[in-house]
């Protein structure tokens, strides 16, 4: 794995190119140790990301800092702290950061090490090692209040991102869709509104993204496929951008939007396939 990375490295391959599933080869290379990667070989692949120019607080999903320190990998944490990473940064989708998620584990080790680096979190009221353990041992209430307005503001957050497409301020809509995504992380529509966004200021690679998300949590949307397609057509992948495409279709036949750019994905490829053809040497 690690002479596979070096290579690849050596050859310019980006150290921050983002996957379907949402992660970096920073992140892959610590959620890997989840699946058996000895932490020791998981550290070598980040020092070589890191030296490579990675970014280290890349929060697409989860930071580095906050997988490093959920798995416990003590060596990886350390690393990444020298390394530049912020460990005020917290979990997407709980809110807590690397500190809180270290003392919720138990990983007192690990709490040390962030201290020193973390910002005082307002509610602990002890702001010591000893008393943001203790605060993490105490039972959390829930509260029916705080569901509600966060199911208010979601919506509020989706209505700001509608009117801000409407005045073509796609960076502006995307941050309210984001915020929106992090209260309610199963909305189908926030994702494939965000994809439209991401696909309007050239981050295709994040719209195909965000579209795969929308089709995973709503398999039978036809949006979900055309906004895929939409995200392949500009990354200039015409064949998957036919594929995405033809599975709208298939869930609704009669769709003529939907068979509009399928088939100029169709022409798209043929042209592609023209032009790899003339571009080989002739014998």
């Amino acid at each position: 794995m690690i002479g596979v990375m070096k290579v690849l490295l050596e050859h310019h391959a980006d150290p921050n190119k983002i996957s379907e599933q949402g992660r970096t080869p920073l992140t892959a290379a610590l959620y890997a140790t989840d699946s058996g990667l000895p932490e020791s070989i998981s550290l070598k692949c980040v020092k070589l990301l890191v030296e490579a120019g990675t970014d280290v607080n890349a929060a697409n999903i989860e930071t580095p800092l906050v997988i490093a320190t959920s798995y416990g990998l003590t060596d990886c944490v350390k690393y990444l702290l020298k390394a530049g990473a912020d460990p005020n940064i917290p979990h997407i989708h709980t809110g807590a950061k690397p500190i809180e998620l270290a003392a919720i584990r138990g990983r007192r080790k690990l709490v040390e090490l962030l201290f020193p680096l973390t910002s005082p979190i307002r509610t602990v009221r002890n702001w010591t090692v000893e008393g943001i353990i203790a605060h993490a041992k105490r039972p959390s209430k829930p509260s029916k209040p705080t569901v509600k307005h966060d199911k208010s503001t979601k919506v509020q957050l989706k209505s700001f991102g509608e009117k801000a497409i409407k005045r073509k301020d796609y960076h502006g809509a995307s941050k309210f869709y984001t915020e929106a995504i992090e209260l309610d992380p199963s909305d189908a529509t926030l994702y494939s509104n965000r994809s439209l966004c991401y696909l309007q200021t050239t981050e295709a690679d994040k719209a195909l993204h965000d579209a795969n998300t929308c089709i995973k949590l709503r398999p039978e949307w036809i949006k979900g496929y055309y906004r895929k397609g939409a995200a392949l057509m500009s990354l200039e992948d015409y064949k998957e951008a036919c594929d995405a495409f033809m599975a709208g279709l298939q869930l609704d036949p009669g769709n003529a939007e939907m068979e509009k750019v399928f088939m100029e994905a169709v022409e798209e490829m043929k042209k592609d396939h023209l032009a790899r053809k003339g571009s080989k040497p002739s014998d």
